[in-house]
């Protein structure tokens, strides 16, 4: 019994060796976009909406948060989806590998913001900024799987951010704009990526 599970190990060690070094192809483009339209749309309602969401931190969060959830959701079926018709039996092996390499970055992002609302809520205003942050280091993460030119996706979210947190500094403000706008850019521009990146010429070996 002994010599099965080991035999067992030693197959699911090599599986994740393999999958170490093949490329990732469960994003897909089009899903990418429809996650860049829908903070365009959140955006656009909190805009509409929501007269002053610095008086509204609640509902402003919230908001983004139904988007990274309805987004996460479209990524997974995708990403479930296209890892069985591209990586076959490594499928189950990659879709892990990409969630291992996401997931802190996620984590890190989820802690900051219930720690911050609970200890620090006159400190909110830097969470748009921060989140763009984390989210970079989680593309960068993911770079050695996915086609290197992600990295530019990475370095729009790493710029966003301070840039954002250099803007809302200014007055403490929470705006729907500085959470669309990078977003809807970044997402563009991994869709971009993922279009024209084959997948064969322009990933890590």
């Amino acid at each position: 019994m002994r010599d099965l599970d080991k035999a067992l190990a030693d197959i699911g060690a090599i599986r994740s060796q393999i999958a170490a070094g093949t490329a990732f192809r469960g994003y897909g483009p089009a899903t990418m976009a429809a996650t860049g339209a829908t903070a365009l749309v959140t955006a656009l309602l909190q805009a509409l909406w929501l007269d002053d969401p610095t008086s509204r931190p609640l509902a402003f969060f919230l908001g983004w948060g139904v988007a990274a959830v309805l987004s996460g959701l479209m990524v997974w079926i995708e990403m479930r989806a296209r890892s069985r018709r591209h990586h076959s039996g490594l499928a189950d092996a990659m879709i892990h590998q990409a969630i291992e390499q996401f997931l802190p970055a996620g984590v890190a992002g989820v802690l900051l913001a219930a720690m911050m609302w609970k200890f620090a809520p006159e400190t909110l205003w830097l969470l748009p900024g921060l989140w763009q942050i984390l989210v970079s280091l989680g593309i960068f993460a993911s770079v050695r799987s996915l086609p290197r030119t992600v990295a530019l996706a990475g370095a729009w979210y790493f710029v966003s951010g301070f840039v954002v947190v250099v803007l809302a500094s200014q007055n403490h403000a929470l705006s729907p704009w500085t959470m669309g706008l990078p977003f809807v850019i970044g997402q563009s521009v991994m869709a971009a990526i993922l279009h024209f990146a084959s997948g064969d010429n322009d990933v890590e070996d």
